[in-house]
Formats: structure tokens, sequence, C-alpha cells
């Protein structure tokens, strides 16, 4: 899983591999556009025109693209060191718990600023919290992370049901439209006209930054990536696998917590059963077309923020369904990881040329 570095060779098979998969998608798409008989121009017209067509449905996408980015950063600490971390959605779960935790306190007093600030921080720590359980089920007990992560997402779900539906009902009612809504002193700031949050742009940019620094620039980020190459060489050098295994679920349970929080206090200002919105993922799918690449991840978010929200569009101008996009995404993902398999058996094939003399 080794990251995409800024040779001129290097970025042109980058521009091949994503040139073919486009056209490979694109083909597919179409032939299940014309099984459904749609015409495939005007649906891609409409996708693009749902979601790039105004400021405001503009703004619509760069709100799914916030938690998306989020979430992808935060994978990408667990895929440097060869884990599967399924249960990010679980943690962007409990990250919005813990958030709506320290929100509803701050309701018998405080200051508004001061307890969206310890929102802030109680979302990283209950997403960071979840995290960490996976990681010890997998060091401790050897439970694969990817049993131990969705185990935990279940989990999540059935707290948020509990809350909702229990001690943090509506006064009067419980319902599946979530929790009371917060005051508005307690909302994120939005720009005039515009369901869109600055400071969650500034978070998503922010975790970018960040994380490119950490993993390139840092011991953190080299010490992952040597476990992840090669754990027993990693311990003969005197690294720590399992404490580093630890740190990059810390880290990303951390940003799909802070994610958590943005749903929360950005979007729907109340706790609700679906406040993931299955955002974490999507957001698996999101690095891996990335290819695990720190600053592609944002560009891809956005892609797949914009099919989000543009195939809404498609019940109501062609009358076709709007999980279109989930087709999309999927071979998206199956194109890239079939055209990244063949390019691998191809080298592998490739004769070795002798050197001369």
């Amino acid at each position: 899983m080794s990251e995409i570095t800024a040779k001129p060779e290097t970025l042109l098979g980058l521009l091949h591999s994503l040139l073919v998969t486009v056209a490979t998608v694109f083909c597919f798409t179409c032939v299940i556009l014309l099984a459904a008989g749609a015409p495939p121009l005007d649906a891609f017209f409409h996708i693009f025109k749902g979601a790039l067509g105004s400021w405001v449905k503009f703004a619509h996408v760069v709100q799914a693209w916030i938690p998306l980015t989020l979430c992808a950063c935060g994978l990408l600490y667990t895929f440097r060191i060869g884990l599967w971390n399924i249960g990010i959605e679980g943690q962007m779960i409990m990250g919005a718990v813990f958030a709506t935790a320290v929100l509803r306190m701050g309701l018998h007093g405080g200051h508004p600023g001061w307890v969206l600030a310890a929102s802030f921080v109680a979302g990283i720590i209950g997403g960071g919290i979840w995290a960490v359980i996976a990681g010890f089920l997998k060091t401790r007990s050897g439970v694969n992370e990817i049993f131990a992560g969705l185990g935990l997402n279940f989990v999540a779900q059935g707290i948020i049901l509990w809350l909702i539906f229990g001690p943090w009902k509506r006064p009067g009612v419980a319902s599946m439209s979530g929790t009371e809504t917060l005051p508005a002193e307690l909302w994120l700031g939005t720009l005039p006209h515009l369901r869109l949050t600055p400071t969650g742009v500034a978070f998503a940019v922010a975790a970018v930054v960040v994380s490119a620094v950490m993993l390139r620039y840092t011991r953190i980020g080299l010490n992952l990536r040597a476990i992840g190459s090669n754990r027993n060489a990693a311990f003969l050098f005197g690294l720590k696998p399992d404490h580093h295994l630890l740190l990059a679920m810390l880290f990303a349970g951390g940003f799909a917590g802070l994610a958590g929080n943005m749903q929360v206090t950005g979007v729907y200002h109340r706790l609700i059963p679906a406040i993931s919105s299955n955002y974490g993922y999507l957001a698996l799918l999101v690095v891996m077309l990335a290819n695990y690449n720190v600053w592609l991840a944002p560009a891809v978010a956005f892609f797949f923020a914009c099919l989000n929200v543009g195939s809404i569009q498609l019940p109501m101008m062609l009358q076709l369904d709007s999980s279109l996009s989930g087709v999309i995404q999927g071979a998206l993902v199956l194109a890239t990881l079939a055209l990244h398999g063949w390019r691998k058996r191809r080298s592998l094939r490739a004769p070795q040329r002798k050197p001369d003399g």
C-alpha cells in the first residue's frame, strides 16, 4: 500500500490508470442505463446538474465531502499499517454520541463557544475509544479487525437507538427523527443562504495537510509504513507493531469521531439514527480508489459526494432509482482494483532486462 510519489513516470502511469478506469466505468454504466431503458447522456447530465447546478447544490456536495474526507484521512493511517478498519462507521457514530452528550450538558449553562469546543474534543475521544477497543481485540485476543469492527458497528448503532428511544428521547414522544433539536447557539455557523459551515471545511483541509505531513515526514508515519510492509522485520529493528497498531487506530477513530461531531453540530443539529449516513463505509471506497494517496483522497471524496447529491435528480427527471450512484461507485472501485491487479500481474510477467556486458 505504498503512496504514489511525485515522479513523472508514476504520475503518467496514474493518469493512464485513471483514464482506463473512467472509460471502463463509463461503458459499464452505459450498459446498465440502456438495460433500464434510460438515455445514458441524459442521466450523466442530470447527475452533474444536480450536484453542481447551483451554489446551494454545490454547498450540499461540500457538506457531504467534509465527513468523507475526515474519515478517509483516518483510514490512511490504518491502511498504512495494513489494517482494514471496517469499524470506521461505528467510530463516527460514537463520536456523534459523545459530542451530543457534551452539547446536552451544555444546555444547563456554559458559554456556547466553549461547549462547542468541548464537543469537538469529545467527538475525537469517542471515536478514538471505539477504535482502540477494536485494536485491543486485535492485539490482545487475536480477533481480526474486520470482524471486530463490524461487531462494534452494530453495537454503536444499538447504543444510538437506545439513547434516542430512551434517555434522550424527545419530550413526550420517542421518534426515529432523533433527539430534540439543539438550540441555535450550539450550531456551527454557516455561510449566508447556504447550509455550509466554514469550520467543517477548515477541519477537513487541516486533516488532509496534517495527515500528509504525519504519514510522509514524521517518525510515526515511517514506522507505520515499515510495519505495514514487513511486520516481522520491523519488530527485529526495535519497533513495536502492537503499539503502533493501536496508535493508527486512535488516529483513525479520532478523525471519524470528528466527522460524527460535524454531522451533529453542522448538519442535523441533533442525534438521529442515521447520523453517519454510511460515510464511513463510503470512505473505504474513497481511499482504495485514491490508491491510498493522501492528496488524491479529497478529490475522490468530492467526486463521490457529487454522485451522492446529484443522483437525487434521477428519480425526478428520468424516473430512475437514485441508487444508480451506488452502481457507479462500486463499478469505480472494481474497475480500479481490476486494473491494479492487471498491471501488477503484467509487471511480474515482464522479462527482466539483463545488464549490459
